[in-house]
Formats: structure tokens, sequence, C-alpha cells
């Protein structure tokens, strides 16, 4: 049977395409230290990325654009990638083994879903380095469009040095508009003019504010009838204290009520769930 591996890279950013591989490994020619993209170095990568495009017996690479992910959402625009590099295939499959634990996406073979396949399957992880890589080059060329984010280190994840770029000038347009720390930019226009005209040291904290207190909310609605009120309590009264200096000033202020509302609505729906 004709068997190949799918793998995506690049969910989680904010910002960048999100990117599939599709390879079908040839049993003749082996390539030693296959394993999961993440666990390799960039220079190990690359090194396997050139033997695997050299012995497969097929392989591909394709991705979903910033736009498709916006539109459709990441997972099915990841979705969407995996179609597109199977598709591109030179070799038709008749199964398709993929890496995670959702359902697989729709392809013209037969699928099967694998939990930590990258690790347990040579040609999952086969497609994974090729998608790591493609998609690393990628960020690496958005870098000299887009020097101020610096995206050639962090490859659009949200690090702190890029969500330090974000409170200092805002995104660009390859920034995934539905993801919580890009979409806020857009929300109300609070982190349009008003934000613009503060001093770039309080334009920073009070985003930096914003996103660490929409993880506090997002992380007690998923917790659920688990979490306590209590925590939640502390976690918000340390949040006040670590931007005092944000809540003290003027300029902040609809910004600090922003983030006072959605914090009361989501103390709020925690003490509905408990009760």
């Amino acid at each position: 049977m004709v068997v190949c591996g799918v793998d995506e890279a690049g969910r989680g950013p904010l910002a960048g395409p999100v990117y599939a591989g599709a390879v079908i490994l040839n049993p003749a020619r082996r390539i030693n230290g296959l394993a999961d993209s993440k666990v390799l170095t960039p220079e190990r990568r690359e090194v396997l990325a050139e033997r695997i495009k050299e012995r497969a017996t097929a392989w591909s690479v394709a991705f979903a654009t910033v736009e498709e992910i916006d539109r459709l959402n990441i997972f099915h625009a990841s979705m969407l990638a995996m179609r597109r590099a199977v598709a591109g295939l030179a070799v038709a499959p008749e199964h398709a083994l993929i890496d995670g634990n959702s359902r697989p996406p729709g392809l013209a073979c037969a699928a099967t879903a694998i939990v930590d396949g990258d690790a347990k399957e040579k040609c999952i992880s086969a497609a994974s380095i090729l998608a790591k890589t493609a998609r690393d080059a990628e960020m690496a060329g958005l870098h000299d469009r887009y020097p101020q984010y610096g995206f050639d280190k962090h490859k659009g994840y949200g690090t702190a040095e890029h969500l330090e770029a974000l409170g200092r000038v805002g995104p660009c347009e390859i920034h995934r508009k539905s993801f919580y720390p890009v979409g806020v930019f857009f929300q109300k226009d609070l982190f349009a003019e008003p934000w613009a005209l503060m001093q770039e040291e309080l334009r920073m904290r009070s985003y930096r504010m914003y996103c660490d207190a929409f993880k506090l909310a997002v992380g007690t609605n998923l917790i659920g009838k688990s979490a306590k009120v209590e925590k939640f309590d502390q976690h918000r009264k340390r949040l006040h204290r670590t931007y005092a200096d944000v809540r003290a000033t003027p300029d902040a202020a609809p910004h600090v009520d922003l983030v006072d509302e959605m914090l009361r609505k989501a103390r709020k729906e925690l003490r509905s769930k408990r009760a």
C-alpha cells in the first residue's frame, strides 16, 4: 500500500501562512534521523529536508494564506493546506497518516489521525520537517519586508519580542486578524488613534496588559466548573499590580475599561458555573 505522511506547521503563530507537507517515503532509500521537526535543530532540519526531497518516492508542500486563515479559521485553513499538499504529490497515495487527534481533512484517499504521529511514524516526521523548513524560509523572507517584527527569529509566534513589536508599531498585513493579540487592534478603534497617540512605553505596556487579561479571561472559561473565583481574583489583583502604572495613566483609560469589562464578564460567568 502506498502510504503518505501528512503534517502541518504554523497553527499557533500570530502571523504568516500555515504550511503542510506530504511525503511518501521510499523503503529502498532510507533516511536516518527522521523525528518530530520540533525536537530538531534548524540546521538538522535543513539537512534532512534535502535528503527527503532527494530520496522520497514523492513529496509536496502547500500552504493556506493569512486571508484564508482569517476567513475559514486556523483549523479549517490547516486542513485546506493538508489537502493541497496531498493533492500535489506526484504519486497518488492509497492511505494517509496524519499527525493529530482531529478528524482527517477530507482527502481523496483513506486517512488515519495519529496522536504524536510526528514522533511515531517516519513518513509523518518527514512531512513535519518539510512543512517546518518551508514555513521558516517564508517567514525569513517576510522579515526582509517587515524587519520591525523580528520574523526571522520567532517566525511569527507570540513571543515577548513579537508582542513588544506589536505593542510598539501595531500589526501589518500578514498578521492574522482572527487571533486575539492582533484582532484587538481592530476592536472599537481602541487600538487605533488613541493607542497610536500614546508614548511608546505606555503603548507597549497597555497592549501587554490586554493580552494578559485576555489569557486570564479565556483560561477561566476553559477551566469551567473546576475553576475557583478566589483563584481568579488573585490573578486579577496580580494583574492590577503588574500594570498599576498603566491603570493610573489617563491616556490608557479606554484600554483599562476594556480590560475591566472583559474580566467582569469572565468572573460573572465563572460564578454562574460554580452555582
